[in-house]
């Protein structure tokens, strides 16, 4: 049974159990030792958000690698897709995001991706596993550890990336933007994407992190702040990000939120009326709303599930040539711009959507009506639920 990884990488208490420093470092030990089996000279792009525990992570997860000959490729602090980004970038054979994502900051995490900037599979993490519950002995340890790098163009190249998915000519329309960094990875990078961009009327909220404030109170997670900002400065829009940015909500004029099935709908719309959409198909999960499914269908396109986790999402997206696709919480993923999930990305390609259109928000963004659903977790201990009477 897997002890580290869970539906996206490895995630919980920070500083205890799996993510006690020791074992952290053994983890970055088994990576090492994968790795090593398959390159000479591996070598692995990191990054984080902006959680206080992070320091002792990466210190951790550094130690490990470059002792196990792994040379580390240190990011700073980035968004999970911009480490997914700078993996490709520099040729890395991995990835590795310290981040809990949407969670309160006593969690913290880790994120994986290959050499093609996706999440890693299955097989990868059971040779991880494999590798930090065996043995690991001194002979894990190379006698020459791997060097340091420190990319200090991490965040300007991810920004250069970005503006280059702006379709070219187009000119930035008067929109009154409020944009929700959470506190997190992405609290520099948006302000410097909204700088290249030329936005004049853009108020940026959630960008003073102090280790302890990541989605306290903002973000995708906490939609509230970016909807009163929103009334209150009479904007146009709002777009709230999670903790590493590869979540992204948003919320018209009039303060209603747009989820990633109405986000997901708008980009399919976009992509069937410009002849771009690839694979015939809209990829979703099992999560998504009923709306959006029927929507979709009514385009003459498929409308593909997934279990949960936009990791499955892409992989599906990726076998079969789709580039449309996410999760209702706010993964969306764009493959013709990047093979993982990125809600910088996503809110430049709604703005350049609803600048074309011309459209106030609350009539362009709400594509579909939503069906009822509830969606609630039922917590049991056996192995057939659905055929069990009482469910």
């Amino acid at each position: 049974m897997t002890r580290y990884f869970g539906t996206d990488g490895i995630r919980g208490r920070a500083n205890v159990g799996k993510l006690a420093p020791q074992r952290v470092l053994a983890l970055g030990l088994a990576i090492g030792t994968v790795l090593r089996k398959r390159v000479h000279a591996p070598k692995l792009v990191l990054g984080r958000d902006t959680r206080g525990s992070g320091d002792a992570l990466v210190a951790a997860l550094t130690a490990g690698l470059t002792g196990a000959g792994v040379g580390v490729l240190d990011a700073g602090t980035l968004p999970t897709p911009g480490v997914s980004f700078m993996t490709q970038r520099h040729h890395a054979d991995m990835g590795a995001m310290i981040t809990a994502s949407h969670n309160p900051h006593h969690d913290n995490g880790i994120k994986l991706f290959d050499e093609h900037g996706c999440k890693i599979g299955e097989a990868d993490q059971a040779a991880i596993e494999a590798a930090v519950t065996g043995n690991l002995s001194d002979a894990a340890l190379c006698e020459r550890p791997a060097r340091i790098q420190i990319l200090s163009d991490s965040q300007p190249a991810y920004v250069d990336h970005l503006v280059s998915a702006w379709p070219q000519g187009m000119l930035m329309g008067d929109l009154k933007i409020v944009v929700d960094c959470a506190h997190g990875a992405a609290f520099e990078t948006t302000q410097m994407l909204g700088d290249r961009l030329g936005l004049k009327d853009v108020i940026f909220i959630g960008t003073q992190p102090d280790g302890t404030n990541i989605n306290a109170g903002v973000g995708s997670t906490h939609p509230d702040a970016m909807i009163t900002a929103v009334l209150s400065h009479q904007a146009d829009l709002g777009i709230g990000l999670d903790g590493d940015a590869d979540r992204v909500l948003f919320c018209d004029e009039t303060g209603k939120l747009i989820d990633g099935d109405q986000i997901m709908a708008v980009l399919a719309r976009q992509a069937y009326e410009n002849n771009t959409l690839k694979g015939g198909a809209v990829v979703a999960t099992v999560m998504s709303n009923l709306g959006l499914e029927r929507y979709v269908k009514s385009l003459g396109l498929d409308f593909i599930r997934t279990p949960v986790g936009d990791k499955h999402v892409a992989a599906h997206m990726h076998k079969f040539g789709q580039n449309v696709g996410g999760e209702q919480s706010g993964h969306i993923l764009l493959t013709d711009f990047g093979p993982t999930s990125d809600a910088m990305l996503a809110a430049l390609r709604i703005l350049a959507a609803l600048t074309q259109a011309d459209a106030r928000a609350s009539k362009f963004l709400n594509v579909f009506e939503p069906v009822p659903q509830i969606l609630k977790n039922i917590p049991y201990s056996g192995a057939s639920p659905i055929g069990t009477p009482e469910l």
